[in-house]
C-alpha cells in the first residue's frame, strides 16, 4: 500500500480532524476528546504552529488513515504523537509513519540531536514500531499513563540519536552506570 503525508491546515481541515480524533476509542490514548475542545485548539493553532506541525497519512485514494502530530519543534528534541484509524491498524502505517517523521524532522530541521516517543506499555504494535525503526528503549515510568477506566499503566520512553540515524546505528544506554549497586 502507497501512502503520503499531507500538512494539516487550519480552517480547512479543522472539521476533519475534529472528526478523526472524536471518531473512534483508541486504546492506548486517554479515551476520546472533547469536539468542541478539540476545534478551539485547532482553531487557536495548537496543531500547526511554531512548535507543532501536524500531518495526515493518506492513502493511495487519499482517504485519511491516520495523523502524527511533531510537538516540541523548537527544541532539540522534539516528541510524537501517531494515532492510526482502526480500519487501518496493523498494515505497517505506524512503521512507515516514524520513518518518514524521523526522516523529516532531522531533515528539516538540523539542529534536532534525538526525536522521543512514548507509549503506554501494554502497547506491543507501537513498541515493535519503535524497535523497528531504530529507536531505543530509554525510559520506564511506573504507572504513569492514566486510562479513561482510572488504570495506570507504565509508560515507556523510546528516542534515536540523529548520529545513530545517519550511521544506521543504535546506541544502547548503559543500563548498569551505578558501581556497586
Amino acid at each position: 500500500m502507497q501512502i503520503d503525508f499531507s500538512r494539516f491546515s487550519a480552517p480547512a481541515d479543522t472539521e476533519g480532524l475534529v472528526e478523526f480524533l472524536t471518531g473512534e476509542e483508541r486504546p492506548f490514548h486517554a479515551g476520546i476528546p472533547d469536539a468542541e475542545a478539540t476545534r478551539k485548539r485547532a482553531v487557536d493553532g495548537l496543531y500547526d504552529n511554531e512548535e507543532s506541525r501536524t500531518f495526515w497519512i493518506l492513502t493511495d485514494d487519499g482517504r485519511r488513515a491516520g495523523l502524527v502530530r511533531l510537538q516540541d519543534l523548537t527544541d532539540d528534541t522534539p516528541m510524537f504523537d501517531l494515532r492510526v484509524a482502526k480500519a487501518w491498524r496493523g498494515r505497517g502505517l505506524g512503521t512507515a509513519a516514524v520513518s518518514w517523521l524521523t526522516s523529516y524532522l532531522f531533515k528539516e530541521f538540523p539542529e534536532i540531536t534525538r526525536i522521543e516517543g512514548s507509549t503506554r506499555q501494554d502497547n506491543r504494535a507501537m513498541r515493535a514500531v519503535f524497535r523497528k525503526c531504530g529507536y531505543v528503549k530509554e525510559s520506564h515510568y511506573r504507572e504513569a499513563w492514566p486510562s479513561p477506566e482510572g488504570t495506570c499503566h507504565d509508560s515507556i520512553g523510546y528516542a534515536i540519536l540523529r548520529r545513530d540515524w545517519v550511521s544506521g546505528t543504535v546506541t544502547v544506554p548503559d543500563w548498569n552506570d551505578e558501581p556497586g549497586v
